[in-house]
């Protein structure tokens, strides 16, 4: 039974990533597109919304947000480098021929993705934060995981994997600041 689950697991994560990573056929325009949406979840324009919030919202609408980022990122990134290290799972280009990354990967395994980790965590804080924010954040946050996909270095299920590892690690930082 849990071997068949596997299976069809297997199958439809490789079904979905054919049919993402095919839209490269289409042209310049989305290889450009997802590669900066891609970009935005690296984290380094965190600081930077992390300073706007501070100086726009004061210290009533600053603080819990800052506390929570600051037990949610080291959270996520502790479990994403345990789980990448366990799992060890090779990303699509190594293991599915005609497939090139269209970005090079930080690393070197696929599972699970920490852009979708990332991404996902800063969604959950911000819409926490600013509950206008929910819809936008949920499609930049679901974007950046296609992104990863399209791009070659993930398969839809480490994106899954890394959106649930975010979601998981800023539920956890706002929980502490309750």
């Amino acid at each position: 039974m849990l071997k068949e689950f596997t299976n069809n697991l297997t199958r439809w994560d490789r079904l979905l990533f054919d049919h993402i990573f095919s839209w490269g056929d289409k042209g310049v325009i989305l290889n450009r597109s997802f590669r900066c949406i891609s970009w935005s979840a690296n984290g380094c324009l965190y600081p930077f919304l992390a300073l706007y919030i501070f100086l726009t919202f004061g210290p009533a609408v600053s603080k819990p947000f800052l506390l929570s980022a600051a037990l949610g990122f080291p959270l996520e990134r502790l479990l994403y480098h345990f789980l990448k290290q366990a799992m060890k799972r090779d990303r699509p280009f190594e293991n599915i021929v005609d497939v090139q990354f269209r970005v090079r990967p930080p690393d070197r395994f696929s599972f699970p993705s920490g852009h979708a980790a990332s991404a996902f965590l800063m969604m959950t804080l911000l819409a926490n934060t600013f509950p206008v924010l929910q819809i936008p954040t949920f499609c930049w946050a679901t974007l950046v995981g296609v992104a990863r996909v399209y791009l070659g270095v993930h398969y839809p299920t480490d994106v899954l994997a890394g959106a649930l590892l975010g979601i998981l690690a800023g539920q956890i930082g706002m929980w502490f600041m309750m």
